[in-house]
């Protein structure tokens, strides 16, 4: 039996981690030609001074060394432990005791704070203390120089020293509402994330100059003749794409198909250099809330001039393809024109026509139609690519209008939602490939194989399923993991597989350097389709007009200069977004569960750690803990090869996948945190092979 005894992993990627790293030779894990790291390394260890980057998708905090020569080996640091108080956030300057893994991975431990982005933190007011909302900080302080109007339950804002003993106290900063506000989920995750719903000034005086195109000009000409429609959520507050599909009049390409996307023409409004450039590239990303939108270009742009509204004329960048009767793409060009949008039609509505509940708008009865039967074949490819089939679910919180949770459910993925995903994939494609052939930089959008350490940790999860499986040597493709999936009818064992599959994944991210998309099976792809919401679309549109010379607002050669950083920056922004999004859900799904209070649910056990059980919700989706303090009937051990826990004297077990009742004990709208206890022991015995290893 292993036992994990690391009390500061931040994770149980971070836990497992840690014992595959005591249990792998020094020598085994360093690249012999790598001289720096053999000069550097003593033992596997070196300390550096490191800034903290983003946060990887499993929540692991990320670094990257300081020194210039110590960054260019070690790119990036995955944060497994942290000694300081309060812990290192964002933007923090620290030393990190940096651990070689094979396969040129490297974990860090904080061992102090040198200087700090920002020491403010978001908290409650409660009798003249603060307790912050971050659930990692579990301490409260005496909050002073704090104003006589401030009442109990107020969403504050305060600095506290980078280090601190049991005396510190939390320093007044502002008032930011109270926590039983509608809508206070999203205030506090935007100031923990350090997001700004205004624009400055300058910005907003640049974005109102603007105006919607009347006519076409040079490199506009008009289009406005040819009946795009979009297609998006009912909730959808702006509109970058269009789509339109014909079979293709061409005799040449006979029983083929054509198809155009058109997505808004922000690069002709944001200009490189301009106030609206330099927020738009601070911010990165919009960031979306049940509740609201963070935008990443003022509402004048995104919503208003750049938005391909209906029936609106627009500036937009197309791209016209050609597909043959079997689907494959035989020709593709970008051009600039003026389009109008003739339909907003929305996926639920959509999707009644593929079902044949609903008819189709007079006039678009052959552009659906021609829309349905690109999409068929463009699956067909898709599944013939082997494009990984990981269940990913996307939680929908619906809110009344004075900001109550109303409803938490999964959001379906329907055809209409794949019909234009994969419209938007073939236009990303044909991008990449057209700046791949002028020579052009290219901000691709990667996703990396494995690691072959996640694929060891993988291979000692595939030891706990109830069937024998053939170990991965290694992930050349999706193939094999889909295969796996397929193999599984059982919805709590393909859960577990699903789970631990996506744990496997790397994370993508944008870079000017390919390496492909291991996700969806691509050699090369980037993203095209959103530039209103995405900076790295922006990227590729202005390189776009460089290459083809398609007029005002291309690529410059200071932004092809530092291409690199401009990658690792939305990388890192999309990285906050994403962590600000999942923050705020899980404050909406406490505040839900908040008079749920002793009520039963029937849960799947989601992750097993040393500490606990990590464990969903059926009904309401609720990701929340199970303390081993609250696992009563027995004492419990954490095998680690297993990934499991094993009573020591019932034989009772806990591992990924299992289906169980669970009793709400808590729910902090504060933190956003849920704590469960069980209500009957799972009465499991281990397998054999469990009991082998014990």
């Amino acid at each position: 039996m292993k036992h994990v005894k690391h009390k500061d992993a931040l994770s149980m990627t971070g836990i497992i981690r840690h014992l595959n790293r005591q249990k792998t030779s020094d020598t085994s894990r360093l690249r012999p030609t790598d001289k720096f790291i053999n000069r550097r390394f003593h033992k596997n260890v070196l300390t550096v001074t490191a800034e903290i980057t983003g946060m990887d998708a499993m929540g692991d905090l990320l670094a990257r060394p300081m020194d210039a020569e110590e960054a260019k080996h070690i790119p990036q640091i995955t944060l497994i432990a942290d000694h300081v108080k309060p812990p290192v956030g964002i933007g923090d300057i620290v030393r990190l005791r940096v651990h070689a893994l094979k396969n040129n991975q490297y974990e860090g431990e904080a061992l102090k704070r040198i200087s700090a982005q920002q020491n403010k933190l978001v908290g409650v007011f409660e009798n003249g203390f603060f307790t912050p909302t971050d659930r990692r900080l579990k301490r409260t302080f005496k909050l002073a120089k704090a104003p006589d109007t401030l009442k109990n339950g107020d969403l504050v804002m305060a600095d506290i020293p980078s280090s601190y003993d049991f005396d510190t106290n939390a320093v007044f900063v502002q008032k930011l509402g109270n926590l039983s506000d509608s809508f206070a989920p999203t205030l506090i995750a935007l100031n923990n994330h350090n997001l700004s719903e205004t624009f400055p000034e300058s910005v907003l005086k640049e974005a109102r100059r603007f105006t919607v195109p009347a006519t076409a000009d040079k490199t506009h000409p008009d289009k406005t003749h040819i009946p795009f429609v979009t297609i998006d959520g009912s909730d959808a507050r702006d509109f970058d794409d269009a789509v339109f599909a014909e079979q293709d009049p061409d005799p040449q390409n006979k029983n083929g198909w054509h198809v155009m996307v058109a997505i808004a023409d922000v690069a002709y409004y944001v200009r490189p250099g301009s106030a609206l450039d330099k927020e738009a590239y601070r911010r990165g990303n919009s960031v979306y809330f049940p509740d609201r939108v963070v935008p990443m270009l003022p509402f004048e742009l995104s919503a208003g001039v750049c938005s391909l509204n209906p029936n609106e004329k627009r500036y937009a960048l197309i791209c016209d393809l050609k597909l043959d009767k079997n689907g494959d793409k035989i020709s593709h060009t970008f051009k600039r024109a003026l389009i109008c949008s003739k339909h907003r039609l929305t996926y639920d509505r959509v999707q009644a026509m593929l079902n044949r509940e609903l008819p189709p708008p007079p006039g678009l009865e052959a552009e659906l139609a021609a829309l349905e039967s690109v999409y068929h074949l463009l699956a067909r490819r898709r599944r013939e690519r082997g494009v990984l089939n990981i269940d990913v679910p996307e939680r929908q919180i619906t809110l009344t209008a004075t900001g109550h949770v109303a409803r938490i459910a999964l959001r379906e993925q329907t055809d209409s939602m794949k019909l234009i995903e994969e419209l938007m994939i073939l236009a990303n494609v044909a991008a990449a490939e057209i700046l791949e052939e002028k020579k052009a930089p290219v901000m691709y959008r990667v996703h990396d194989r494995p690691s072959l350490e996640k694929i060891e940790t993988f291979n000692h999860f595939l030891q706990t399923l109830p069937i024998p499986i053939k170990a991965f040597r290694q992930a050349s493709d999706p193939v094999a993991f889909n295969a796996l999936l397929n193999r599984f009818d059982n919805r709590a064992e393909r859960f577990a597989v699903n789970e631990s599959v996506l744990r496997t994944q790397s994370q993508a991210c944008y870079t000017p350097d390919n390496i492909g998309h291991f996700g969806l099976a691509l050699t090369r792809y980037a993203h095209f389709t959103s530039p209103i919401r995405r900076y790295a679309d922006v990227m590729v549109h202005r390189a776009l007009i460089r290459a083809l010379h398609l007029g005002i607002g291309g690529l410059t050669q200071d932004e092809e200069a530092i291409f690199t950083d401009i990658g690792e920056h939305i990388s890192h922004t999309e990285r906050q977004a994403a962590s600000a999004e999942r923050d705020a859900a899980d404050r909406y799904v406490s505040l839900f569960m908040q008079d749920k209070i002793g009520a039963v649910f029937e849960a799947i056990v989601a992750s097993v750690t040393e500490f606990g059980l990590f464990v969903r919700t059926n009904d309401s989706f609720a990701d929340g803990f199970v303390p081993l303090r609250a696992l009563t009937d027995d004492f419990y051990d954490f095998d680690v090869e297993h990934l499991t826990l094993i009573g020591r004297n019932g034989g009772c077990c806990y591992r990924l996948g299992d289906r169980v009742q669970v009793i709400l004990r808590e729910a902090s709208p504060l933190t956003g945190g849920l704590i469960f206890s069980i209500k009957h022991p799972n009465r499991k015995h281990p397998s054999k092979q469990h009991k082998k290893k014990r």
